[in-house]
């Protein structure tokens, strides 16, 4: 079993910063890929970063210079540090990664968070 608990949301106004973690927990084996995707009311979920374990990133266009992804593989977390936020940041938040378990070893299956509410408004 495995669950990855996100924290870090919240209110904030245009122009502010806020810290997104992810902590993966349970029989895991190997982390592939973490990352962070988006959705907001009345949208598809969108990608908004990943970093491998070889700490390879990816970027949606829309949050290139603002928003850095980082990872600390010995305690299974990701972090998105998001900066100089915009009211069409405003989204549930979801952590997102690909696990191998001790039951799958050498499978990897994609796992999400349950979500977390960034709302950006003056």
């Amino acid at each position: 079993q495995v669950q990855l608990v996100e924290s870090g949301g919240g209110l904030v106004q245009p122009g502010g910063s806020l810290r997104l973690s992810c902590a993966a927990s349970g029989s895991i084996f190997e982390i592939y890929a973490m990352g962070w995707y988006r959705q907001a009311p009345g949208k598809q979920r969108e990608l908004v970063s990943t970093i491998t374990n070889s700490f390879s990133t990816n970027y949606a266009d829309s949050v290139k210079g603002r928003f850095t992804i980082s990872r600390d593989n010995a305690k299974n977390t990701v972090y998105l540090h998001m900066n100089s936020l915009k009211p069409e940041d405003t989204a549930v938040y979801y952590c997102n990664a690909r696990i191998s378990t001790v039951q799958t070893a050498g499978h990897f299956y994609d796992y999400w968070g349950q979500g977390t509410q960034v709302t950006v408004s003056s």
